[in-house]
């Protein structure tokens, strides 16, 4: 089976709702994983646009007979791939029709007013969520510093822009072209390139120096932060990034225990992780659920990475193509979901001599984030939310007492894919602790604002109280005490 016939059959069970992209792709058998996925991302991104191509050329009518989706993916390497990667028949209709579907893709340009690809998917619709995003590419520390990265690419002919002072930076970056780089500013480890940018032969990656990781994905471990030599636990661990990046800030000292129920999922993993140089990982098939937080093993595990499965709803072009819709169906899809996350994250915290567990989701559904939250720290009172990353901007819906502790991301705001995280810390019998007190008085703050609203109609209807400065929002300065000045007589 070609690749394409391979891609089409997952657009239909997509379409279908038969499952969430990653899992078909490593149900389908393909042998070749990457191309099969990367081919989906990209046709999925352009689907709008290849639709209208195909529609305006007459591609499907008269003699061709291929489905809908399987002509996109073949229209979609034509015009904006690496060329029609096959032979036989399928190649010789595709070939036939090149410079008609070539002279709609001009037209299509004229007629949306743009130059670049890049730009005509987003008048297309393709970038709906939000602006471009750009390619992040997440340093391996295993294997490279960021020093030697960066004089790397200046070598192979990009420019380096520094380190990005602003988020603003990172937008303008996204809205370019050609070769330049910047280091972000939240993750030490990350550089941001121009959206479009491929990695995939580039040799640092295929040696496992570069890990191609969206950047808001990079938060969950950086958040979690486990001391080198710690015994951490990666709950929902496949396709094995997230792993990854915790050895790499654990200096490969320690020992990471990594689950997937997922067999192949669980391979895949294996082979990233043996590239990228990775040696404390201990991976088991087996369901996080059913691992016993009372066996020895497990007794000095102080750090969890609970990253369970979601809607994926993050995604932005993936959230496009498959119509995220509000309905019945969805609404008991994510109570479903929403339920799984709480056991498992409840499981997490479970663990004797657990200290901090992150967890995190690539939805933006405030049932699988701030309401599973909510409902974990009401079952698990011995742990609190911890003021995650307090330069981030986005923050979570205030929809309980401690919410704004909690990040979230999206493609409009922190120019990253769709993201939710929370930081859970266990209360220590002593005094409160600077990040527990940080969250209490900000909720207070936020309670306080809004029982005044609700006293003085209409008085903050145009005021975010997160645009407050960030001082005044979450931490609560004690009066300074005079002090009294004493008189001084000269001596004769």
């Amino acid at each position: 089976m070609s690749v394409y016939q391979a891609a089409a059959k997952i657009l239909d069970k997509l379409q279908r709702k038969e499952g969430a992209l990653k899992t078909l792709v490593y149900d389908s058998r393909f042998k070749n994983v990457r191309q099969l996925y990367a081919l989906l991302c990209e046709t999925l991104r352009y689907s709008a646009v290849l639709e209208e191509i195909i529609e305006n050329s007459r591609f499907l009518k008269g003699d061709v007979k291929m489905t809908l989706n399987l002509a996109k993916v073949v229209v979609y390497d034509l015009l904006f791939g690496k060329g029609v990667q096959c032979g036989g028949r399928l190649k010789a209709v595709v070939i036939a029709h090149r410079t008609r579907l070539r002279a709609e893709l001009a037209r299509l340009k004229v007629k949306k007013q743009v130059s670049n690809n890049m730009d005509l998917v987003t008048a297309a619709g393709g970038s709906a969520a939000g602006p471009a995003v750009p390619r992040y590419v997440r340093l391996n520390t295993l294997k490279i510093t960021t020093n030697e990265a960066i004089a790397y690419f200046k070598r192979q002919g990009y420019t380096y822009l520094g380190k990005a002072r602003s988020l603003d930076e990172v937008a303008e970056l996204g809205q370019k072209h050609g070769k330049r780089f910047l280091q972000d500013l939240h993750v030490p480890d990350l550089l941001a390139f121009p959206p479009g940018t491929d990695f995939h032969k580039d040799t640092l990656y295929t040696a496992g120096h570069l890990i191609l990781q969206d950047k808001a994905s990079c938060l969950p471990a950086l958040l979690l932060s486990p001391p080198v030599g710690s015994c951490v636990i990666d709950a929902c661990a496949a396709p094995g990034n997230k792993t990854s990046h915790l050895a790499a800030l654990m200096k490969n000292k320690g020992r990471i225990f990594a689950f997937d129920l997922d067999t192949k999922r669980l391979a895949t993993m294996s082979t990233l992780l043996l590239r990228a140089g990775v040696t404390c990982q201990e991976l088991a098939n087996q369901d996080f659920l059913t691992v016993k937080p009372d066996d020895p093993k497990y007794q000095k595990v102080s750090h969890i990475l609970m990253d369970p499965s979601c809607s994926g709803s993050g995604m932005p072009d993936l959230m496009r193509a498959l119509g995220d819709k509000n309905g019945p169906e969805q609404e008991k899809r994510l109570q479903s979901l929403s339920g799984f996350q709480c056991r498992a994250l409840s499981h997490a915290l479970s663990f004797p001599s657990v200290q901090r567990v992150v967890y995190s989701t690539c939805s933006i559904h405030q049932q699988e984030n701030e309401d599973v939250v909510k409902t974990t720290l009401e079952q698990n009172t011995n742990f609190k939310l911890v003021n995650a990353l307090p330069s981030w901007p986005a923050r979570g819906l205030n929809t309980f007492l401690d919410a704004g502790c909690c990040l979230r991301a999206s493609a409009l705001d922190t120019f990253t894919n769709g993201f939710f995280v929370a930081v859970f810390e266990r209360k220590s019998d002593g005094n409160e602790s600077s990040s527990e007190r940080i969250c209490s008085s900000k909720a207070e703050r936020n309670r306080n604002v809004e029982e005044e609203a609700t006293g003085v109609e209409g008085r903050f209807e145009s005021e975010d109280i997160s645009e407050l400065p960030e001082q005044e929002t979450c931490t609560r300065k004690k009066p300074r005490k005079k002090k009294r000045k004493t008189k001084t007589h000269a001596v004769n």
